[in-house]
């Protein structure tokens, strides 16, 4: 118990020193110890660091998890050294929509088929995205956490200690000056020894007082020297490992660029792939056939390697799979034909359908029709009668009465 109150009225006094001494730097009544300026560059450059390096992290974390909840709830999981469930990404999501309203609507359908077809492609691109977050987490936010949680506690603990002992060696500094201006002016007494004795031996005794108190002052000084040269030594050498901390971020940076540009590829490729099996339906409205030929359709390798346009610029001309170049911009013009003598026919309507210009004609579901097809026209596509109105009509959407 003695041994702990003495600890602990000596700790309360190095406190209050270094309290002491803090409060008159700021106030401008003590000298303070000034590093050098390749330490001070040290310190800027470790401070940039950090502070670059948790902005980087949070915008990194909202990148790949958007949801704010979403993230929390990983972050209390990995505190508690507990596994993050696994989520359902978002492509994932809609993937598994779309294929129950195609069951509901009717996979034979064109609207149920085209559901399957892009909610399959939806949900490879929700697995790439998995598999995106899950390598950008590994490769990319665990180093970059690891420095905040590990050596950067580190370093910021031994700057902490070397702002103590830079403390109290101003304090012994400080105790130092003021011990050898007390000898010097107990020196100066000894002149009126002449006609006061008495105060001369208390003057020879106030020296030697003051002279141990010197002594004591400058073991204690260099003693704190040697404290604080030694911390100093090992801050530094922490903090020039903030250039293989750069080193080791800069090449986990590579990494999250090339699965980034891997990701991006795979999403490209998935859409193409998409594109040209909508390509296959008849009715489907899909961008300009030219875009997704085989031909003019890069490799994934090569959209990876190509550089970025400043602006992208896709263009989109809607056009109808399955219809002559010709009927589409209007050249036959349905209105201006005559229906053959023979081989009219009677279909009704499966489903609503709206027309995309004036040569087509827009169908109503249960709607009784008079269809025909003209020499060279598409076999996907005749030509519809409802009284006097005339126009192209797709063959899926109708069922033909004999």
């Amino acid at each position: 118990m003695e041994f702990n109150v003495k600890k602990l009225a000596s700790d309360a006094g190095v406190f209050f020193s270094r309290a002491m001494q803090f409060t008159e730097e700021k106030l401008g009544q003590a000298e303070k110890t000034e590093l050098d300026a390749h330490f001070e560059n040290l310190l800027a450059r470790a401070d940039c660091t950090k502070n670059w390096t948790e902005k980087i992290l949070r915008q990194t974390e909202v990148l790949l998890q958007p949801n704010p909840s979403a993230r929390v709830e990983e972050f209390l999981y990995e505190k508690l050294d507990r596994k993050v469930p696994s989520r359902v990404t978002n492509g994932e999501l809609l993937a598994q929509y779309m294929t129950e309203a195609a069951n509901d609507f009717g996979p034979g359908t064109p609207y149920g088929k085209t559901l399957i077809k892009v909610g399959e492609t939806q949900r490879r691109l929700g697995a790439a995205e998995r598999e995106f977050i899950r390598s950008a987490s590994i490769n990319f936010l665990t180093p970059l956490r690891n420095f905040l949680e590990g050596d950067w506690k580190t370093i910021s603990k031994e700057r902490r200690i070397l702002q103590n002992r830079r403390l109290d060696l101003d304090a012994c500094k400080a105790r130092l000056k003021k011990a050898k201006a007390a000898e010097a002016k107990a020196a100066a007494v000894p002149d009126f020894q002449e006609t006061r004795p008495r105060n001369y031996v208390l003057s020879a005794s106030a020296s030697a007082l003051w002279n141990d108190e010197v002594e004591k002052a400058e073991h204690e000084m260099r003693l704190t020297q040697t404290e604080f040269d030694r911390q100093a030594e090992v801050t530094r050498l922490l903090l020039e490992g903030i250039s293989s901390t750069h080193v080791n971020h800069l090449r986990c940076l590579h990494e999250f660029v090339e699965s980034q540009t891997n990701y991006y590829a795979q999403c490209y490729q998935f859409m193409l792939d998409l594109q040209k099996q909508l390509g296959r339906f008849s009715g489907t409205f899909v961008g300009n056939a030219d875009s997704t030929s085989p031909a003019a359709a890069p490799s994934a390798s090569a959209v990876a390697a190509a550089p970025l346009p400043a602006v992208p610029t896709i263009p989109v001309v809607p056009t109808i799979v399955g219809v002559p170049n010709t009927v589409a911009e209007g050249v036959l013009n349905p209105n201006e034909v005559k229906p053959p003598a023979s081989g009219t026919r009677k279909a009704r309507v499966l489903y609503d359908y709206e027309a995309a210009d004036s040569t087509e004609l827009a169908l109503l579901a249960d709607e009784m029709i008079t269809v025909y097809s003209l020499p060279g026209m598409d076999p996907d596509w005749l030509i519809g009668e409802r009284g006097n109105q005339k126009g192209k009509v797709p063959v899926t959407y109708l069922e033909l009465l004999s």
